[in-house]
């Protein structure tokens, strides 16, 4: 899943309960696609949180964890926006991400094994 067909796909205008529940939808989605392993889908996460759309809270945190798994699966571009969410977050709250993304990689290679 690509975020550029996210965003021709999200409603635009006042928050109603159906955009809400739209954008809900979409980042249920990508995080579906995530579970399932699709390395686009931990982008697009990577992407929703960093910039606080499509249903998801502005979190560089976990922005930085989707980018950080999207890297390490091979995605190029996740490593360069990786790189850019670092420079706004501390040393403390790098480690944090990376913590987490250890976490749900090791979550989902024991699933898969």
């Amino acid at each position: 899943m690509d975020i550029r067909v996210i965003s021709e796909t999200a409603t635009t205008g006042p928050a109603t309960s159906r955009n809400v529940r739209g954008k809900d939808m979409l980042l249920a989605k990508c995080l579906a696609a995530a579970a399932a392993g699709e390395v686009n889908a931990f982008y697009d996460l990577g992407v929703a949180f960093s910039t606080g759309s499509h249903g998801a809270e502005c979190d560089l945190v976990e922005a930085h964890k989707w980018f950080n798994i999207a890297a390490a699966r091979g995605h190029e571009e996740a490593a360069w926006c990786r790189a850019d969410v670092s420079e706004e977050m501390t040393a403390r709250e790098i480690a944090e991400a990376q913590r987490r993304a250890r976490q749900w990689l090791a979550a989902t290679d024991r699933r898969a094994a």
